[in-house]
């Protein structure tokens, strides 16, 4: 058994500033500004290649345009979706994002909708724009999955003290399943889609072969996740609004990699 180390989620503080006190510098918008500097190098990287449809200078406003997308998204996912309640009280709550609050899924429909509206003015195949990033989004994951480790959120459920995978969390043995999410979500998702993105691939294939292993692995993990206190648990006593969330997303993924393998051989990165 591993004792949790009560990690601060305060990398460091600047300041005082202007007289408003020390600025705080919190571990997991570091993750969050790697994640996009790893997106950033990656794609400048394979747009590199002969049979990319992205430029250099397209892949900046990729990322610029997805950072905006993931953060937006993300927060206004988690408050429709987690927080209706407290929104309706003060809407104002929007805007407290340094109280916390990202949804992973309102962060990949803000990601979509930004890339579809990009794809629009390049006149670039949106599927290629997602093709382009899939590879990238598993390294993101990782980061800010690790954040969520670092912050104490998002623990499992109790588990036997003498498991070796049980973490001590305020004297509760407990699944770390922000470092399972981590790894399926976030290395495996890497090292499967950087591999298989090294050769042209027809369109739509990486962003197909994404939905399908993230949906997967994130409504395995639900079953060890505790459930949103907002929400519980929807129905039977198990389903989780994470695995209903991803439910659509192994759906869309399978029928997308599908479709995509019948077509030509056909790069999108």
């Amino acid at each position: 058994m591993i004792h949790y180390p009560n990690f601060d989620p305060v990398a460091f503080s600047v300041g005082p500033l202007f007289g408003l006190g020390p600025l705080q510098v919190r571990w997991y918008g570091i993750m969050y500004l790697a994640s996009f500097a790893v997106g950033w190098f990656g794609m400048r990287a394979r747009a590199k290649a002969p049979w990319s449809k992205l430029g250099q200078q397209q892949v900046e406003d990729v990322v610029f345009y997805s950072a905006l997308g993931a953060i937006i998204g993300g927060r206004i996912g988690y408050v429709l979706v987690y927080g209706l309640d407290a929104l309706l009280a003060n809407p104002l709550s929007l805007f407290t994002v340094w109280k916390g609050g990202m949804s992973f899924h309102g962060g990949l429909s803000g990601v979509l909708l930004a890339m579809w509206l990009y794809s629009r003015r390049i006149r670039v195949p949106f599927l290629a724009i997602g093709d382009a990033i899939a590879p990238w989004f598993g390294a993101g994951i990782f980061l800010v999955r690790v954040a969520n480790f670092i912050n104490g959120e998002l623990w499992g459920k109790t588990t036997s003290p003498d498991a070796p995978w049980a973490v001590l969390v305020n004297g509760e043995a407990r699944h770390a399943s922000q470092l399972y999410e981590a790894f399926l979500e976030g290395i495996v998702i890497f090292v499967v889609l950087y591999l298989y993105t090294r050769k042209p691939r027809p369109l739509g294939a990486a962003s197909g072969l994404f939905l399908l292993l993230y949906g997967t692995f994130r409504i395995l993990v639900e079953f060890v996740r505790v459930p949103d206190e907002q929400l519980q648990y929807l129905a039977f006593g198990w389903v989780t609004m994470g695995q209903v969330l991803s439910t659509p997303m192994v759906i869309a993924g399978a029928v997308l990699l599908a479709r995509a393998l019948r077509r030509p051989r056909a790069s999108a990165g």
